[in-house]
C-alpha cells in the first residue's frame, strides 16, 4: 500500500505503483467514488459498454436467455 498527501490546493498525486498498474497517463480520467468515510479511486472505463459486458455471466449461464425466451411463448 502507498501513501499520497493532499497538497495545499486540495490535490493528490497519484503513486506510481498504483498508475502503471491501471496503466494511467497523462490526461487520463479517473473516477473518485465516496463510500461512507473511503474514498475509491477507479479508471475511468474508455466505454461503458466494453465495461459491464460479461458481468451478468457467471450468474446466467450459456443458453439462458435462449430458454428465457422460449417460455414466453
Amino acid at each position: 500500500m502507498t501513501e499520497a498527501t493532499l497538497s495545499t490546493k486540495n490535490q493528490i498525486v497519484i503513486p506510481r505503483e498504483a498508475r502503471e498498474a491501471l496503466g494511467l497517463k497523462p490526461g487520463d480520467k479517473i473516477l473518485v467514488v465516496v463510500r461512507g468515510e473511503k474514498i475509491l479511486a477507479l479508471q475511468k472505463p474508455k466505454s461503458h459498454r466494453v465495461a459491464i459486458r460479461g458481468l451478468a455471466r457467471a450468474i446466467y449461464g450459456a443458453g439462458h436467455v435462449q430458454k428465457e425466451r422460449r417460455s414466453w411463448r
